[in-house]
């Protein structure tokens, strides 16, 4: 059932909603729901709470927040057609939005109003729109917090403890009749700002120089400073109270007399439109969806070829978090990247939850149990999971290298990246992509424009151009991880992005894995001691030839070159010659160049001839025999003996233990310097 009195309160509007309207302002303000409250009452009382009503201000469109503004500058409650004359004009030719502007704010205006009713921002009917006081209180125009609207305050405000003989010789001078009643005398001066005839009756004789002053003033801001001797056309306007004194040196240009010479409107420029994204470049959508395929696969590789860089002893963490400057660039080296791609790479495997601290005393990054298991997903899997990953992830790498509040260095992996604006960003970025028509490629400042409108208090800065906002930085960031991820391919949204904002994962690796390379078992084996990979290699192809040769190159093709430390690297673990020369036969579509067998025959030749091994402490003795009854003495197991030469044992303890585990089994050794002289222990001590 309808109400059949207008609501007076805000409470009273709430309480006339159905659930559907309630349930849809808690979607809009989900705010309101913690903690749950226990009425309407309540629940109104929380909607007009300054926190409360600031969040919802952020999350209103460019036009929606201008409504608010104007109805901040209106009387209280406000008709519906006094609000469209704010923001149209009131019907003068030289200052009515005419044409297109014009019809566009009357079609946008009735929405933007549902959206501010529909988050309780404003209640009542068309007759009466009120807009809730904090919202006045935030949007209205104030000496401490000035309007977006570029007014001033009321003849009322501005006039507040003035004289009543002040107040007298203001409309004596503007022609007024005398009044001895502040109120009668502050009403008639209103009257007269608000009367478009009188007004412009009293502007024709303004000095020229006087209409000079109010030009500069009248879109604001609204204040001017002034000296103890004023000019002329200053006192000419002091003096009608086209100028009210805010103090001894400044004035203010009343809210009325501005609006007359604005023609009516709260705004310069309303915005009822959102800007259009314009296209950079219309581009084959199959070519979109391979370029953006080969660069997905590229990055499932580079994640995995990072995390095997730091397995077995990844980089240290530092004492207040995250990664050393001298660890990021070596990272960077290691991946041929730039270190800001580097520190993305890092932080995206750190998002997908592949790579944390090894939880040691000596803290280190390194790759987790579910690296493992990503690694035996198939690649568009692999990859699904790092795009939802980074879709989701707060942290902001492009952060890395400036500074915090506190002036310290933002580092990879350390506090002070997370920015809870960073997800909502990116998936309104890859939405307006998803708009576009496919194959399409999006001009960034006009995508940017369009964030701007869509959010303009969120963070973001209202003038056009104008990227060093969080808000831009963070999309322009995104369209450059896009690209890096295979989100997008050549600045446009692939095919498989798409599944994955719709669909779900399942489908979106479904549509990437036609698209990807079959993994190949073999490379091409050349006489410069180079093998070419001509595409993604089975991985444990991949494994040991990552083992073997050393990458010199990366591309379409990946360039593997053999050198003596490739070599020996594969030696030292654990594979033969005769392992290495039997692996390349295997996996070579081209016989095994002869530079290459000579050089694996000859560091294997090499290997291994001298030995290095730990030892704490050694036995040494002439006579061999007292050696070899040592070694078969069971009890001698604890000392941890093994022959280093025929007169000589290492041992796996500390000297003193040692010699006190020997003379415990009847022998009487002596300590010896590093010199070979014997030591001597004095009695007692």
């Amino acid at each position: 059932m309808g109400m059949t009195t207008p609501p007076r309160t805000l409470a009273e509007a709430l309480r006339a909603r159905d659930d559907e309207s309630l349930a849809g302002l808690l979607r809009a303000r989900p705010d309101l729901l913690s903690p749950v409250p226990n009425d309407i009452t309540q629940l109104a009382t929380r909607a007009g709470t300054r926190a409360s009503v600031v969040r919802a201000l952020e999350h209103l469109d460019r036009f929606a927040l201008q409504t608010a503004e104007a109805l901040a500058v209106a009387p209280d409650p406000a008709p519906y057609d006094t609000l469209l004359g704010l923001l149209t004009g009131d019907g003068r030719d030289d200052g009515e939005l005419r044409g297109d502007a014009g019809a566009a704010i009357v079609d946008a205006l009735p929405g933007a109003l549902t959206t501010l009713r529909e988050q309780a921002l404003v209640w009542g009917e068309d007759e009466r729109l009120h807009l809730v006081r904090t919202a006045r209180e935030l949007l209205a125009p104030s000496p401490q917090h000035p309007s977006p609207t570029g007014l001033g305050p009321t003849v009322s405000e501005a006039t507040a403890g003035m004289s009543p003989g002040r107040l007298q010789e203001i409309l004596t001078a503007a022609g007024l009749p005398a009044t001895y009643d502040p109120v009668s005398a502050v009403t008639s001066l209103s009257a007269l700002f608000t009367d478009r005839a009188r007004m412009g009756e009293l502007l024709d004789t303004a000095p020229v120089e006087a209409l000079s002053v109010l030009d500069r003033l009248v879109w604001g801001p609204p204040y001017g400073e002034v000296t103890p001797n004023p000019t002329p056309p200053v006192k000419w306007l002091r003096d009608r109270g086209l100028l009210l004194p805010v103090s001894t040196r400044t004035v203010v240009l009343p809210r009325e007399a501005a609006l007359h010479l604005r023609a009516g409107r709260a705004h310069r420029v309303p915005e009822p439109l959102p800007p259009v994204v314009a296209a950079a470049a219309e581009r084959d959508p199959q070519a979109v969806d391979s370029a953006a395929a080969g660069q997905a696969f590229l990055s499932v590789s580079t994640v995995e070829e990072l995390l095997k860089s730091w397995n077995g002893g990844g980089p240290a963490i530092l004492r207040a978090g995250g990664l050393s400057v001298r660890e990021l660039k070596k990272t960077a080296t290691v991946l041929d990247v730039s270190e800001p791609v580097a520190a993305f790479w890092i932080e995206l495997a750190y998002a997908a939850g592949l790579l944390a601290s090894d939880g040691e005393t000596d803290e280190r990054y390194a790759p987790t149990p579910a690296y493992d298991d990503w690694t035996e997903l198939p690649a568009e899997d692999r990859w699904v999971r790092l795009a939802a990953a980074w879709l989701a992830a707060t942290r902001t790498p492009g952060l890395v290298g400036g500074q915090d509040a506190k002036g310290r260095a933002l580092s990879t992996l350390g506090p002070g990246l997370d920015r809870s604006a960073a997800p909502e960003v990116r998936r309104r970025v890859l939405a307006l992509l998803d708009a576009l028509p496919p194959g399409t490629a999006p001009e960034p400042e006009t995508l940017l424009a369009r964030l701007r409108w869509e959010r303009p208090l969120r963070g973001a800065s209202t003038s056009a151009g104008d990227t060093t906002d969080l808000r831009s930085r963070i999309a322009l960031w995104t369209l450059n991880e896009c690209e890096l991820l295979g989100i997008t391919g050549r600045g446009a949204l692939a095919s498989q992005t798409r599944a994955l904002l719709t669909a779900g994962p399942a489908e979106a690796a479904a549509k990437l894995a036609p698209l990807i390379p079959e993994p190949l078992d073999h490379v091409l084996l050349q006489a410069d001691l180079t093998a070419v990979a001509p595409g993604p290699l089975e991985r444990p192809l991949a494994d040991m030839l990552a083992a073997l040769a050393d990458i010199e190159s990366k591309g379409g093709a990946t360039v593997y070159r053999f050198t003596p430390g490739s070599v020996r690297r594969a030696l030292d673990a654990g594979q033969s010659a005769a392992d290495l020369h039997a692996f390349l036969a295997a996996h070579s579509r081209t016989p095994v160049p002869q530079p290459l067998s000579y050089l694996i025959d000859d560091v294997a030749r090499r290997h291994g001839h001298l030995r290095i091994g730990a030892a704490s402490s050694y036995v040494r003795c002439d006579d061999e025999a007292v050696l070899n009854e040592i070694l078969a003495d069971k009890r001698s197991a604890t000392l941890r003996l093994r022959r280093l030469a025929p007169t000589a044992l290492a041992a796996q303890i500390d000297p003193v233990s040692l010699l006190d585990g020997l003379r415990e089994l009847g022998y009487a050794p002596a300590a010896e310097s590093a010199d070979g002289d014997v030591l001597i222990t004095r009695a007692g001590a």
